[in-house]
């Protein structure tokens, strides 16, 4: 029987990451729950509200920006290294059995808060059923919840192709990063990541009110994200290799994401698009409509005669393998390093 208050701090953490991804993927994020990340939300909100002001000048706004991005950051990380210190402390100590598991258990379901695969599944997962069952209003409207695209008008082909291409980003975001950070620095990183993520999907916009206020929060995001959709990339490959037993896979998503990685208009997003794109043999991108304006979008991927939908399918198969060697891929870097 193993005594999980005596391991290897290291494989602690590596066990507790594997409970967390468990945890995620049964229970996900109870909407009666109030989540770290809405707090998170709160407090960027009211920092928001005492700093930026319409009348700024672009230095300054810039400026008020980065104070906001590092204030964020910081209160997220100092507050969940306080925090998680005491629940480890507590759990170490084990003077009472039942706190100490209580902590523990405390701890691997804030850990599983920073990990969205269910929700990233469930997600797509329904706009799929939707457009298998012919039913393409529900499908644009149950697409329209994950995507910031305009969704009125798109095709069975378009709607499903919208759902590869957030899946391969999201996956990225939503799971392959928070468990990077947490391998670089436990809880108090993954949780200072989730940060980073929710400050450019509340400030890092490029338009008239955002340009230059959320502009560090916007370069922040893509300096985290930077190395996690590159090993996002490579995760898809294997795993595409993995769940189809061919090894050519393999070597055609890794191909497409070498190509076409980079031609996305984000530095990070393609990465990710481009091996999922070489996983399921289907063409990502083109051009997109956001707000009635279309953005042109360079195609990646090559067209093969598949169809969406099993790309789709297939697709949603290889996240949750990638996932997967995600979590376990890191979780035995912790116990290697931690000497088992």
């Amino acid at each position: 029987m193993i005594d999980f208050f005596h391991l290897q701090p290291l494989c602690l953490a590596a066990l507790v990451l594997l409970m967390a991804l468990l945890v995620d993927m049964l229970v996900g994020d109870p909407r009666w729950m109030v989540h770290p990340v809405q707090i998170i939300g709160s407090l960027i909100k009211g920092i928001e509200r005492l700093l930026r002001r319409d009348t700024d000048a672009s230095w300054l706004a810039r400026l008020k920006g980065g104070v906001l991005a590092f204030t964020v950051v910081m209160v997220v990380f100092v507050v969940t290294l306080v925090v998680t210190r005491w629940m480890i402390s507590i759990s170490y100590q084990g003077a009472n059995l039942y706190l100490s598991v209580l902590m523990m258990v405390l701890l691997v379901f804030l850990t599983s808060t920073t990990i969205a695969a269910k929700g990233l599944l469930s997600a797509c997962l329904y706009v799929i059923e939707a457009v298998m069952s012919k039913d393409l209003p529900e499908a644009r409207l149950r697409l329209s919840m994950i995507v910031g695209r305009d969704t009125e008008g798109l095709s069975a082909d378009e709607i499903l192709k919208a759902v590869i291409e957030t899946l391969s980003e999201n996956l990225s975001d939503g799971i392959v990063a928070p468990v990077f950070f947490y391998f670089i620095g436990g809880l108090p990183m993954a949780m200072a990541y989730k940060a980073i993520n929710t400050l450019d999907s509340m400030v890092g916009y490029r338009n008239q009110k955002y340009l230059y206020f959320g502009w560090a929060s916007a370069r922040l995001d893509d300096i985290a994200n930077f190395i996690p959709a590159r090993i996002t990339g490579v995760f898809i490959a294997l795993a595409a290799a993995f769940g189809s037993l061919r090894a050519s896979l393999f070597y055609e998503s890794i191909r497409v994401l070498l190509r076409d990685g980079r031609k996305h208009l984000s530095p990070n997003s393609g990465m990710p698009e481009a091996a999922m794109a070489g996983a399921v043999s289907v063409r990502l991108g083109g051009p997109s409509y956001y707000g009635g304006i279309r953005i042109e979008k360079p195609y990646i991927g090559n067209h093969s005669g598949l169809g969406y939908e099993k790309a789709s399918r297939d697709a949603i198969l290889i996240a949750r393998l990638a996932m997967l060697f995600a979590v376990v891929s890191f979780g035995l870097l912790l116990c290697f390093l931690g000497g088992f």
